[in-house]
């Protein structure tokens, strides 16, 4: 199917309400005239902080590589992202209700049950269609910015170019996302940041100008992370663990071996949880494997990436007999499978969602932990998951339902 080109549009009414014609310091100017969201459009930051506002016009800067310098001349009030993460951010500075399209792999629903949560999912449009990215549904939408790698989109859709990024930022609003879930293999042509999940949620803040609230989400992490990194085993003390894609195939005997120390967010559970793989050093690390090689590897637990949201429609809850059926069943069915010392002691885990953001990773360092070191943080169980007794919890849920609402009081 061919799709209209529409780079030689000519500017809209838009373009001239919004940006006022023209584009300043490299970067686009974006937002509205309704500032009101802005905690602190009146503070001046300097040096790395990811912003800066001018006191004269209230507009400010942002730089998202690989974009580069956004300019703003207002507090943007509709947005559009990539996936969950860039969605979660979003929730917890308190700007969902803004979102127009949730992108690919949004976070479980899950995770916001009990906070006044509400993405309104069945009406969220996808950027993506027949196969490529559909530039109509850029003008529909209209956000006013959109979280999506501009050279990710290039590198996906082959029809895009650096003129279709520059008219869409021009005509509707920045595309200044970086693709940080993990490395892709086209960062190896095109050299930016990978930004580690708190520096793009900072930036994000800094778009939105809620700063505060980022501060005390990074506040409240780095509380989490010294305690359990007071508490995890020593590196001989820890269970090697056979972590494999969700994209592997039981029935067919097909798997995926993953990296559990792999840059981006994606696996930042286990990075800071000091996980240690059982594939580590071997040929099938990154590749396919099967049953054979899962049994010479022999991991002790099996924990299958992005499956603790897989078992119910937008990850409203965790189903454990849905996720039986999908891999402890099939695998125990084979006749190499069901030797398997994960399998023969029901130890094949649902591990975290590949998209987390503050929030959700709160949740999954949780889930994380206890999958690794049961006896320190206590045994997961799948029947009463996402509900933790309080002592098994490394997070106040009450501290992070005041920051989303505003309140950062310590």
């Amino acid at each position: 199917m061919v799709r209209e080109n529409n780079r030689h549009r000519g500017p809209t009414r838009r373009d001239y309400v919004k940006y006022g014609g023209v584009a300043i310091g490299g970067g686009l100017l974006a937002g509205c005239t309704d500032d009101s969201q802005s905690e602190s459009a009146a503070t001046e930051t300097t040096g790395d902080s990811p912003a800066t506002t001018t006191p004269e016009d209230g507009s400010y800067s942002v730089t998202i590589e690989p974009a580069g310098e956004v300019k703003f001349e207002s507090v943007p009030k509709t947005w559009a992202a990539a996936g969950g993460a860039w969605v979660d951010m979003g929730v917890a500075l308190g700007v969902e209700d803004g979102i127009v399209s949730l992108g690919s792999y949004p976070a479980p629903q899950m995770f916001y049950e009990g906070y006044d949560v509400s993405l309104n999912r069945d009406s969220d449009v996808s950027y993506w269609r027949d196969g490529g990215y559909d530039k109509e549904i850029f003008y529909e939408l209209d956000a006013d910015i959109h979280f999506l790698d501009p050279i990710g989109i290039q590198q996906w859709d082959e029809n895009w170019d650096e003129e279709d990024i520059e008219e869409i930022s021009t005509a509707v609003g920045p595309v200044c996302g970086n693709n940080c879930r993990r490395r892709r293999e086209f960062r190896r042509e095109y050299d930016y940041p990978l930004y580690p999940l708190y520096e793009a949620f900072e930036k994000v803040a800094a778009v939105f100008q809620r700063e505060e609230r980022y501060r005390a989400f990074a506040e409240l992490h780095e509380e989490v992370m010294a305690d359990v990194k007071a508490r995890i085993p020593s590196e001989g003390d820890r269970t090697a663990i056979g972590l494999i894609n969700g994209g592997s195939n039981p029935q067919e005997g097909v798997f995926y071996p993953m990296d559990v120390v792999a840059d981006g967010y994606e696996m930042k559970t286990y990075r800071d949880l000091g996980a240690v793989s059982a594939f580590k050093n071997t040929d099938a690390s990154g590749s396919d494997a099967d049953y054979e090689y899962l049994l010479e590897v022999d991991p002790e637990v099996i924990i299958v990436h992005w499956g603790i949201g897989g078992t119910s429609e937008h990850g409203a809850t965790f189903d454990h007999e849905t996720f039986a059926e999908q891999w402890l069943k099939p695998m125990g069915n084979h006749p190499v499978g069901k030797q398997l010392t994960a399998v023969k002691e029901e130890r094949i885990l649902p591990g975290a969602w590949g998209e987390q953001g503050p929030i959700v990773n709160l949740f999954q360092t949780e889930l994380t932990a206890q999958q690794l070191y049961p006896d320190e943080f206590g045994a997961f169980d799948p029947e009463r998951y996402p509900d933790l007794p309080a002592d098994e919890r490394l997070f106040d849920r009450q501290r992070v339902a005041d920051i989303i609402n505003g309140d950062v009081r310590a």
